[in-house]
């Protein structure tokens, strides 16, 4: 069975040098940086750097879905080192500093609190902010409907030279 298969001496030459130029062709395109990348970096850090969210030091007013952690989550650390409180106003946002105080205001029902970002999340597409239980069910967001359009309207925003940059929600505040 084996003779059936073998190939004269001069087409095995010809396939065996033809996979050696494609091999040789294909390390010479990739070059020496993707080989150091590779081994440098794993491929979960480089995806990770390239999609993580700048954080936004603007103090603008953004506009999204909110909703609130679940239940699980109370007493779990949070990215700020504190645990998480269902009864305080603990926030999490993925590009607005850490200690960040904003409005958030149901656009819907009108109604806003208060809260700190202590976290990082949510890391669903069209969210914006994930709230303490408290918080969501103050502004209305209750089990039933678990997602809500909101303002998040900066109060003050940490800067990194550990400054504090006022947000639109004091600047458009009347004297």
């Amino acid at each position: 069975m084996l003779q059936m298969f073998s190939l004269n001496p001069l087409a095995t030459i010809l396939l065996l040098s033809s996979v050696a130029v494609a091999t040789a062709a294909c390390k010479a395109h990739y070059g020496d940086k993707a080989s150091a990348a590779s081994r440098d970096e794993t491929p979960s850090r480089i995806a990770t750097a390239a999609t993580r969210p700048q954080p936004d030091l603007s103090g603008r007013t953004r506009f999204g879905d909110a909703s609130f952690y679940a239940k699980e989550f109370a007493g779990r650390e949070m990215a700020d080192g504190s645990k998480m409180d269902p009864h305080g106003d603990n926030a999490a946002s993925k590009t607005l500093p850490l200690g960040t105080r904003a409005r958030i205001t149901n656009i819907d029902s009108g109604q806003s609190a208060v809260v700190t970002i202590q976290d990082r999340g949510p890391y669903v597409k069209g969210r914006i902010v994930d709230l303490s239980p408290s918080i969501a069910q103050k502004i209305g967001i209750t089990q039933d409907n678990g997602v809500a359009k909101v303002s998040v309207t900066p109060i003050s925003v940490p800067l990194p030279d550990g400054s504090t940059k006022l947000g639109t929600e004091t600047r458009d505040a009347k004297p």
